[in-house]
């Protein structure tokens, strides 16, 4: 079995495109990273492609003495680039509320929900399966696609009863989620889990 922590990039710039860390969030970045270090073997770090988690990635990379891999698998389910579609905000965020009813729906900005969560698994299990048992594959991607790939792991019903706040509120800056990875694929294990950052470090996430 492989251990997997999928790690929620850090408070991004509230801009469009592909924007960096605040301040705060490169604080997050740092203490996520030595508590990784402190806490799992890491076998792998990768990251999506985006800004945001590149930044997340780097300490982590420090610390472990690992490269980051770039996956644009990891890429999130979809993100604000108004130069190349000619979205406003508000368009966006209607897109974003209709992929996430409707897991199929194809948005202008992105995949849909069963689309990214496919993409994300896969990438995850391809990396995972390479590396010796009982170490940790380190992901750092994005809320929106987590979130996909727990509703397809988990199925919609148990997401909602058991994690009714993720759809509404979406994953923290840094929240660690945990999974485990065998022969048969992919399991969870534990969600958005914050508590190895100081209470002003705790920041919900924006898709904005």
């Amino acid at each position: 079995m492989t251990h997997i922590l999928i790690v929620q990039h850090a408070e991004k710039e509230r801009l469009p495109g592909d924007p960096g860390l605040t301040p705060r969030g490169h604080k997050q970045a740092d203490a996520t990273a030595r508590f990784i270090a402190g806490t799992v073997r890491i076998g792998a770090v990768l990251s999506s492609p985006l800004r945001r988690a590149r930044e997340t990635a780097e300490p982590i990379s420090s610390v472990a003495g690992l490269p980051v891999v770039l996956d644009d698998g990891l890429r999130e389910r979809m993100n604000w680039e108004p130069e190349s579609t000619g979205q406003s905000i508000d368009e966006f965020l209607v897109e974003w509320a209709e992929a996430t009813q409707d897991r199929h729906f194809a948005p202008v900005s992105g995949d849909s929900s069963w689309l990214a969560a496919k993409r994300f698994s896969e990438s995850i299990v391809e990396h995972a399966r390479k590396l010796p048992e009982g170490s940790t594959l380190v992901v750092v991607a994005h809320g929106g696609v987590t979130v996909d790939l727990l509703r397809t792991l988990a199925g919609d019903d148990a997401v909602h009863d058991q994690y009714p706040w993720l759809m509404e509120r979406g994953i923290p800056s840094c929240a660690l989620t945990w999974l485990s990875c065998d022969s048969r694929g992919l399991d969870v294990v534990q969600v958005a889990d914050t508590s190895h950052l100081d209470a002003g470090l705790v920041v919900n996430h924006s898709i904005a």
